[in-house]
């Protein structure tokens, strides 16, 4: 059974979620938010290791996207993100994990339909996509939309590449 670890990373707020696929179908299993108190910055990077691998242990997740870090305005603010992707990337590959990545941007068109939406705009693509009954907190939706973006990217590459199959064997012929 596959299952897919999304996370959208954070040096305060860290969300994660979990999706299984049946028949090729995204199922919600589970998804929150690593919260990291006000400490330095390597205890909170502890805090995100910590916390990425008791998700990994906990739901043995076969797959792991995470979110690309964007330049934001505020460059000190893109550095702490970056940290903290580093921190679940680890902790991914410490479980053996590979490590997909995409940007705001592909997650967006991906579950939206357009790389520009906005978080309540993902928020409730999720909650339908998913059919939840509630929406998720924001954080946890976009570690949602990370981990439907890494499925249908990669259900688009093996419909490509069985389109590009039928083509090879129609020039055989």
């Amino acid at each position: 059974m596959r299952i897919i670890l999304g996370i959208d990373p954070g040096s305060r707020i860290t969300g994660y979620g979990l999706i299984k696929v049946e028949a090729n179908k995204a199922v919600y299993l589970a998804s929150g938010c690593i919260r990291v108190q006000d400490e330095n910055m390597a205890a909170r990077l502890h805090n995100v290791f910590t916390g990425v691998s008791e998700i990994i242990r906990q739901f043995t997740p076969t797959e792991f996207a995470i979110e690309q870090v964007f330049m934001a305005k505020n460059p000190d603010s893109a550095l702490k993100l970056g940290q903290a992707r580093g921190a679940a990337i680890v902790a991914a590959t410490t479980n053996t994990l590979s490590v997909a990545e995409y940007s705001a941007r592909q997650i967006k068109q991906s579950v939206v339909g357009t790389g520009s939406a906005d978080k309540v705009q993902v928020q409730h693509m999720v909650t339908h996509l998913l059919k939840l009954n509630k929406t998720p907190q924001a954080d946890a939706a976009d570690a949602l939309a990370v981990a439907l973006c890494h499925l249908h990217t990669e259900q688009s590459l093996v419909r490509m590449a069985g389109q590009a199959k039928k083509t090879v064997r129609r020039r055989l012929r």
